[in-house]
């Protein structure tokens, strides 16, 4: 699409990647509005307590620190190299970004969109015919006092990403039986442990399911409040038969973490501390007794069922993207991540310990089989969890110069 036919362009999610697209997008003079279910980085306060694993440059660009600066000259910005938590990356950064004049009036906050389709079509009409895209997306909105109707747009950019939707525990990744009853009383999120819900835990005997950094987080926050309250008590179940759950990269250029493996891992194996490691554990039930009774979860562990009682059960087991969005429309999703399938097969080549210096896929790698519609940020990865900011930023310089028909457009080169 030529910048010529100015298109008006539909950003879905206010996080990182969808507030550098739509800054982006007003740097080109286009037509932009962002639509956010919440407030501006929701998804990012949920999680705010923990450390970022990646330094400051790499979860910001140039553009956005340049419009930082620009809105408050005195604003203070992390150096390059700092790790912070999430809530200070968002009171340093992307809070100001939202803010600046640039972006203020394109903004939709408690603004949810239910759906997409595109007009005059159903999703088996037109398959392959690029008709389609001569006719404008439909997307049915609901705002804060719950109003529904029904906006247009000519790119629509999803960047809703994956943090709203939890995976399940049951083997086979179905809910274990009786998970669905008891799924709000687990903690599928990172709980502020050492923080605002010190006391659901301190004294507790604690069940810990999952093997990726998140559940090396958990345990690591309960192990160190054993060392103040020894009637804390982890029990951490992975399905992995490995002694060391977490995953190590050699030469890890990610110092935090590569700090977190290690602690994890060391927890995992000493047997002098509060928390015991079950590997290849797959778990068949979840049964919820009460906020008296806790849980019982009942587990397979070399072919002998186990059983564990505890009074929290925190489920760090990953999220998913929720594609119901985009039912009608045509996005071919991969049937091992369900990330969109070009990008999906480009990721399959790279292993995982490459991706800190991960190269940009090119533009055909972010095409969907629907015109002028594109998945950027974490939900492009799918269930892949190694995604960072950085790549979701060059996700938005290859888009645009889609967009406007300008492959060697990039902003940041000229920001900088």
């Amino acid at each position: 699409m030529a910048k010529s036919d100015a298109p008006r362009i539909a950003i879905l999610g206010a996080g990182p990647i969808g507030l550098e697209a739509a800054l982006y997008a007003r740097k080109l003079k286009l037509s932009v509005v962002v639509y956010e279910r919440g407030r501006g980085g929701d998804h990012i306060q949920r999680w705010g307590h923990v450390r970022l694993f990646t330094p400051f440059s790499m979860n910001s660009t140039p553009l956005g620190r340049a419009e930082v600066k620009a809105e408050n000259a005195r604003h203070t910005l992390p150096g390059d190299g700092d790790c912070v938590t999430g809530r200070e990356y968002l009171a340093a950064y992307l809070e100001p970004l939202a803010k600046a004049e640039v972006l203020r009036d394109c903004l939709r906050t408690e603004t949810q969109v239910l759906a997409v389709g595109r007009r005059g079509f159903l999703k088996g009409e037109s398959v392959g015919d690029a008709k389609r895209g001569q006719q404008p997306f439909r997307l049915l909105v609901r705002d804060g006092k719950k109003a529904e109707r029904i906006d247009e747009a000519d790119v629509v950019l999803d960047c809703t990403g994956t943090y709203g939707k939890h995976r399940w525990l049951g083997d086979g990744g179905i809910p274990a039986a009786g998970e669905l009853a008891a799924e709000a009383h687990v903690a599928y999120a990172v709980d502020d442990i050492l923080g605002d819900r010190l006391a659901a835990y301190a004294g507790k005997t604690v069940v810990v399911i999952g093997a990726g950094y998140s559940a090396a987080a958990s345990v690591c926050s309960l192990a160190t409040l054993g060392e103040k309250n020894a009637d804390t008590w982890v029990i951490w179940l992975a399905r992995g038969v490995g002694s060391q759950p977490i995953q190590r990269f050699t030469g890890d250029p990610l110092k935090e973490r590569d700090r977190l493996a290690v602690r994890a891992n060391t927890l995992a194996t000493r047997t002098d501390d509060n928390v015991e490691f079950h590997p290849g554990s797959v778990i068949d039930a979840v049964e919820y007794g009460g906020p008296d009774k806790g849980f019982r979860v009942t587990a397979r562990r070399d072919g002998k069922a186990r059983v564990w009682e505890c009074d929290r059960l925190i489920a760090n087991v990953g999220y998913s993207p929720d594609n119901d969005l985009t039912r009608e429309l045509h996005v071919q999703e991969s049937y091992a991540s369900l990330g969109p399938m070009n990008l999906a097969t480009a990721l399959a080549k790279v292993p995982t310990g490459d991706r800190v210096n991960l190269a940009p896929f090119g533009a055909a790698a972010l095409r969907t089989a629907e015109p002028n519609f594109y998945i950027l940020g974490a939900k492009s990865f799918g269930r892949d969890s190694h995604f960072l900011m950085q790549m979701g930023f060059e996700q938005v310089r290859e888009v645009f110069a889609l967009i406007v028909g300008k492959s060697d457009l990039n902003l940041y080169k000229s920001a900088r």
